[in-house]
């Protein structure tokens, strides 16, 4: 089965930060409520990150799912 992102353009962004578990995202997006503020879970297998969850300020909840090459 073949990448979706084969064949995609790459962006020139600066790489990203470590991320830490349990990780609160401060500073809420400008619509958002006052108080309320998006979160970001961090889901972890031993040494690796197995799962990212965000949820957004209107409670929608986003799963990204990190897949690594094997043996590694």
């Amino acid at each position: 089965m073949k990448s979706f992102l084969q064949g995609k353009r790459l962006l020139d962004v600066a790489a990203l930060r470590s991320p830490q578990t349990g990780v609160t995202v401060t500073g809420a997006a400008p619509s958002a409520p006052t108080g309320i503020s998006p979160h970001v879970d961090i889901v972890k297998q031993g040494d690796k990150i197995v799962r990212i969850v965000v949820t957004c300020t209107c409670g929608e909840s986003t799963e990204i799912e990190c897949l690594y090459p094997p043996g590694q």
